[in-house]
């Protein structure tokens, strides 16, 4: 039994799944080997494969977590022998491949095959058939991998496409408490140390800072993982300047930034600069520029997120068959319709593009919802996405339905508690829920980013609660599982019980909760007024157009009707909204199922003020995947966009999915359209919670 490849931690794990025949969660292998769940989870797929042809197979299975079993009698003690005898290798094949590509990134000249070979202790064919493997990835930046005899092997790309391979790698290896935790030192994790040195960890809490003290308001609307990668971005430049690698002119690609992100970049480089005490060049500020610009657009680029019919529409199907097998009234929880939303436009972006899923809780996901995990695998399975959705990401999908079915009422709270998830909407909101469940007398007040946790006022809570490190002392928070085990209780009421709160908020904790009543009496009013101003505005600018537009010409059909909208003073600059919207149109056609009605919609900081306007077309437009649209409902709204104007937006997204409403976009009349409009809007602000 030839086991010579597999890693000293791989035969920590499965010596230790011999000695416990019953089984172990991901999360006991964790603390026992001491790695973070995330890496076990890693070290299972390796070991799946390592375990072929051994006679024992590694099983899976929600309730009794992980263990070994025989395929064959002698299987377990023959591997058992192979283990003790064998000398493990240094690094997993996944390890071993990133730091291949670390290697070739920070390389300034070839290195000699061997010479790789002898670092990563593998033989010479080992490394070539990993760089055959790794060729793909280095393709998607636009990396060339040259291999001559007697040159050796390097990277020929432009330092821009290095410094962004390097940032790609760090987002997907590392995880948040690894950038932003209190300091790293296991040397057991070889690849998240080299990762951490390559984005120069030490210098990212002073680009963040310096980047949150600018004041800017577009950074402050930047989604988490857009803020975070953004300052890996600028983290891995100051340390590809800090060893000589700094950026040319003529590595500068792409469309020039506007001078507003120029000028942005310039203070910003200027404060930095004196920070860390660096120079930075003007081509350096150039490539800051483009990198504020990128971070802009992908804000953007979110768009409507609960206005993509498409989304919708998954989140509907998926929604009615989860429910009609558990019989939960899902379909009523408006919370649940809008996360699933949110989560599956990410979800499937990142399947599209190939980037790896990771899901440190799926085992115990697996564990403490069996039933519900059966269910949404084959709710997700039916509804035919031409994709394949990894166990992954039905994980983070079960959580979505999780905190829906134990969302209940809860009596009064007596502490306030602030949450940061890693895994984002549906970690949050499966934990917020469990917590109102099971330790009533702490009230959520919502979920932050990990950057805006050490920023909020400590008067305005009473302790935060992350499921990650964060970069605060410890005594400022406790750190949990979004699963809220027997464990997670103890230490949050240890925590709680150690922990001084000020006398003053304990003896006005009565007055507090009275005076909070109140105010969210008020709050709750003013929301109602803002919701119904946003409904009657975006109704009364509503109106129908029969647009002689151009025929088989999309961009012609768009710019006429952008026109329009100019026209009524809802768009300051046209053209930009219109490669927008040609854009999201790429991404695959807008066209809603079986109709010739098709929804364009985007978000801009070009757009004045929320619109919604409908085109009938004197000749079909084209669309992508050869679809053809005979009528237009465009849906524009601004940058900056209150959370009433975006509810009612989604609402009117959603009502798309019913005939009735289609049939009068597509024949009715400007009038009918706006009352049925009016009446369901109406219906929805009623009954809304």
């Amino acid at each position: 039994m030839d086991l010579g490849h597999i890693t000293a931690r791989q035969r920590q794990i499965l010596l230790l799944l011999m000695s416990r025949t019953d089984g172990m969660t991901a999360a006991e292998i964790a603390a026992d080997v001491g790695v973070s769940v995330r890496t076990v989870h890693r070290e299972m797929e390796e070991i799946e494969k390592d375990l072929q042809g051994t006679g024992v197979v590694l099983l899976k299975k929600s309730g009794t977590g992980i263990r070994l079993e025989e395929e064959t009698p002698e299987g377990m003690s023959l591997l058992r022998r192979s283990l003790l005898a064998g000398k493990p290798a240094d690094y997993s094949v996944e390890e071993r491949k990133i730091l291949m590509l670390c290697a070739l990134l920070e390389a300034d000249e070839p290195i000699k095959l061997f010479a790789l070979a002898h670092s990563l202790k593998v033989t010479v064919p080992t490394v070539s058939n990993d760089l055959d493997e790794l060729e793909p990835w280095m393709k998607r930046f636009n990396l060339k991998l040259i291999r001559r005899r007697g040159y050796g092997i390097e990277i020929d790309g432009a330092e821009g496409v290095r410094r962004r391979a390097i940032g790609r790698l760090a987002e997907e290896y590392l995880d948040y408490s690894d950038l932003v935790g209190d300091g790293y030192s296991d040397t057991r994790e070889p690849v998240t140390a080299r990762l951490l040195s390559m984005i120069d960890k030490p210098a990212l809490l002073d680009v963040e800072k310096t980047l949150w003290d600018m004041n800017w308001d577009w950074t402050e609307d930047l989604s988490e993982s857009t803020y975070t990668s953004t300052l890996i971005a600028l983290s891995v430049s100051v340390n590809r300047i800090k060893r000589g690698r700094g950026m040319e002119a003529a590595d500068i690609t792409g469309y020039p930034p506007s001078s507003v992100s120029v000028e942005e970049a310039r203070d910003f480089v200027g404060r930095l600069g004196e920070t860390l005490e660096m120079n930075f060049r003007e081509s350096e500020m150039i490539y800051i520029a483009q990198l504020f610009e990128a971070a802009k657009t992908m804000s953007e680029i979110s768009e409507l997120v609960h206005a993509d019919v498409e989304m919708v529409e998954i989140a509907h199907r998926l929604i009615e068959r989860v429910q009609g097998r558990t019989g939960i009234p899902f379909q009523e929880d408006r919370a649940l319709r809008a996360g699933l939303v949110e989560h599956i436009g990410a979800a499937l972006k990142r399947i599209r593009e190939g980037t790896r899923i990771r899901n440190p809780l799926l085992s115990p996901i697996r564990k403490d919802y069996e039933e519900l995990f059966g269910i949404v695998r084959r709710s997700v399975d039916e509804l035919k996405l031409d994709l394949s959705i990894p166990d992954e990401e039905i994980g983070f999908l079960v959580m979505h339905f999780g905190a829906s079915s134990e969302r209940l009422n809860q009596p009064e709270h007596h502490l306030k508690a602030i949450l940061v998830c890693s895994s984002g909407l549906s970690s949050s909101r499966l934990l917020g829920t469990r917590l109102n469940k099971e330790m009533p007398q702490i009230e959520v007040l919502g979920n932050v980013s990990w950057y805006e946790a050490a920023r909020i006022p400590k008067e305005q809570y009473d302790l935060i609660i992350s499921t990650i490190d964060l970069p605060l002392p410890k005594d400022r928070y406790v750190r949990l599982s979004p699963l809220l085990t027997a464990d997670d209780k103890e230490a949050l009421l240890q925590f709680i019980q150690s922990t001084s709160f000020e006398p003053a908020s304990r003896r006005a904790a009565v007055s507090r909760i009275e005076e909070d009543r109140k105010a969210a009496s008020f709050e709750r009013l003013r929301m109602q007024a803002a919701l119904m101003n946003e409904i009657v505005s975006l109704l009364d600018g509503f109106h129908v157009y029969h647009l002689d537009n151009p025929q088989h010409d999309l961009q012609g059909t768009l710019n006429e009707a952008l026109a329009k909208v100019y026209e009524q003073g809802a768009v300051r600059d046209a053209e930009m909204v219109k490669e927008r919207l040609l854009e999201r149109e790429r991404m695959g056609t807008q066209l809603i199922p079986d109709t010739t009605l098709a929804l364009f919609h985007t978000r801009s900081r070009y757009i004045t003020w929320p619109s919604l306007s409908l085109f009938r077309l004197a000749h079909r437009a084209p669309l992508e995947d050869g679809a053809q649209a005979g009528v237009i409902l465009l849906m524009l709204a601004p940058k900056q966009l209150p959370k009433e104007s975006l509810e009612v937006l989604s609402e009117i997204s959603a009502m798309l999915l019913r005939s009735e409403l289609i049939e009068l976009m597509e024949r009715g009349g400007e009038e009918e359209i706006r009352s049925y409009l009016a009446e369901e809007l109406q219906h929805f602000f009623n009954h809304r919670p």
